[in-house]
C-alpha cells in the first residue's frame, strides 16, 4: 500500500557526507601511544552499541581504551571524542546542492548511523539539515542500520507507506534491508547515477501534493 507520497530517504556518510577524514585514526592512535592496526580493530570492534545509543561517548571510549589494555582518564577521553567528531565532519557540498534541489519534488529525509553526541555537533554545524522533512540519527532512535526497526522508524515517524521511499545509500547491505522492509532502494555510487535512478523513479509517481 502506498500513500502517493514521494520520499527520498539518504543515508549520510559516503553519500551526503565524506567518510572519516584521512589519517584520523592514525591520529587517535598516536594520542593513545597505541599501534594503528590495534587501534583500528578497538575503534570499530566497540563501536556498535555507541552508534545504535545503547553507550555515552565515555563508555564508548572506555571500552576502546580498555581493550586496548590502556589506562582511562577524562582529558584523554574528552580529546580522542571531539578528534572523531571532527574526523566525520566533512560534507559533499555538491551532494549537498542537489539534497536541496530535490525539495522542490520529493519530501527528503535521512537515515544515519552517527553517535548522539556526533548528531549535536553535525545539527549544528550543517543548519541544511533542519531543513528536511525527517532526520533519523542511530544514536537518538536508539537502532541502527540494517536493523528493521531503523527502517520502520522513519514509516512510523513521517506516516508513510513502506512503498512511498527511494532509500539511498553507499552499502548494499543497508540497501536490501531497506527493500526487505519494502521501500524501494539504490546503492549509491555517484550523484549523477543517483540523479539518473530519481529522474526514471519520480515520473512513475503520483504528484507528492507540495
Amino acid at each position: 500500500m502506498s500513500t502517493d507520497r514521494n520520499i527520498v530517504l539518504f543515508d549520510l556518510f559516503g553519500v551526503i557526507a565524506r567518510h572519516q577524514r584521512p589519517g584520523a585514526l592514525e591520529k587517535m592512535a598516536a594520542r593513545c601511544h597505541a599501534p594503528t592496526d590495534s587501534f583500528t580493530t578497538a575503534y570499530w570492534a566497540c563501536r556498535p552499541p555507541y552508534d545504535a545509543g545503547r553507550q555515552s561517548a565515555p563508555e564508548y571510549w572506555t571500552a576502546v581504551l580498555r581493550r586496548l589494555s590502556l589506562s582511562v582518564d577524562a582529558d584523554t577521553i574528552e580529546e580522542l571524542r571531539l578528534t572523531d567528531i571532527d574526523s566525520w565532519s566533512r560534507v559533499d557540498d555538491r551532494m549537498v546542492a542537489y539534497v536541496q534541489s530535490l525539495r522542490d519534488v520529493a519530501e527528503v529525509a535521512l537515515l544515519s548511523n552517527i553517535p548522539s553526541d556526533h548528531a549535536d555537533a553535525l545539527l549544528t554545524a550543517q543548519p541544511w539539515l533542519h531543513d528536511l522533512n525527517h532526520i533519523a540519527f542511530s544514536g537518538k532512535i536508539k537502532t541502527a542500520k540494517p536493523a528493521p526497526a531503523a527502517f520502520h522508524h522513519c514509516i512510523v515517524a513521517m506516516r508513510a507507506a513502506p512503498t512511498d521511499f527511494l532509500f539511498v545509500d553507499d552499502r548494499e547491505e543497508n540497501v536490501r534491508a531497506a527493500q526487505a522492509t519494502g521501500m524501494n532502494g539504490h546503492v549509491f555510487t555517484d550523484r549523477d547515477g543517483l540523479a539518473a535512478v530519481i529522474g526514471t523513479w519520480l515520473p512513475t509517481r503520483r504528484p507528492t501534493g507540495k
